[in-house]
């Protein structure tokens, strides 16, 4: 397992979680002049500059940022917060904002960012996408509030006051290997071209090694042995946390399922290394946890 965090991971954040249930503490950390705002607008982060070469842009708190804030944590002394906008509908205008970025798909422009201000645009998207879709309690339909700073959501009925915490969807990826090649799969939704390692979620009552053996048979009809893990990635595209693993194949013959991938073959390691990517065949975007699974295992043969 290699120490180098994956992009959207290694948020540069004290999360200082104990500071979320002390409602006079967040209030005096909003009103601080050294707080700052990470906006959020309909799943948008807020940047400047060139789309290849993006940063983050956070801004004080102030006139036409409303919105219930969400308090990420502390970056050294200064609390750092984040506000969905979505409501607004020409939020680049507002009186806090106008002139200093624009709200962008994080998907976009993510992958060139700072590491720090990626992770930390990839954790505001991820808490304003859960608030926004937790409104109403899950056991009885009442309106939920927010609490403890944005990180829990409390159902306003007090005969259920049932607690919401933010969900993560765990999820795992795998690269199937036979020593020399690997199993690459294409589904109909990908770009044109894209071709990816295999993944799957996790089910109730499974464990992440019996996760990935299944995932393999239902999408490629291929045993696996071997099974180990690289590394993980927070994916808030909406809500999941990818977990990397290596497993090595002991059947060949690939089968596909009618419901799972639209083709999958072979391919090997050689081949990837030295292949120029294009409209026929191209390798996953950058930014995820199966380019660089794959990247590892081509640079370790």
């Amino acid at each position: 397992m290699s120490d180098r965090p994956n992009v959207y991971a290694g948020v540069p954040l004290d999360r200082a979680a104990l500071r979320r249930k002390n409602e006079d503490w967040l209030t005096q950390a909003w009103l601080s002049p050294d707080a700052r705002v990470l906006p959020v607008w309909q799943t948008r982060s807020f940047v400047t500059g060139p789309a290849d070469a993006a940063r983050a842009v956070l801004v004080p708190p102030g006139a036409g940022l409303e919105g219930v804030p969400i308090f990420l944590g502390l970056l050294g002394e200064d609390p750092i917060f984040a506000v969905d906008l979505s409501i607004a509908e020409s939020p680049e205008s507002l009186p806090g904002l106008e002139g200093l970025g624009r709200f962008e798909d994080l998907r976009a422009v993510g992958p060139l960012m700072p590491e720090g201000e990626g992770a930390l645009c990839a954790y505001a998207r991820g808490m304003a996408w859960w608030n926004a879709r937790h409104r109403f309690c899950g056991v009885c339909g009442a309106p939920a509030a927010s609490a403890e700073a944005g990180h829990v959501r409390i159902c306003t009925d007090p005969a259920c006051a049932t607690h919401h915490f933010p969900r993560t969807d765990p999820a795992v990826i795998m690269l199937v290997h036979d020593g020399d090649r690997v199993v690459l799969g294409r589904q109909s939704r990908f770009p044109p071209g894209m071709h990816s390692v295999l993944a799957g979620f996790v089910e109730p009552g499974e464990s992440l090694e019996e996760t990935v053996a299944r995932e393999v048979m239902e999408e490629v009809g291929l045993s696996v042995t071997d099974v180990r893990y690289q590394s993980s990635q927070p994916w808030p595209f909406p809500s999941s946390l990818m977990l990397g693993f290596t497993a090595r194949a002991t059947s060949f013959d690939i089968e596909t399922g009618q419901d799972e991938l639209e083709s999958a073959q072979w391919y090997d390691r050689a081949f990837l290394r030295d292949h120029s990517p294009s409209e026929a065949f191209r390798l996953p975007r950058r930014d995820s946890i199966a380019h660089r699974l794959l990247a590892e295992w081509i640079a370790a043969g």
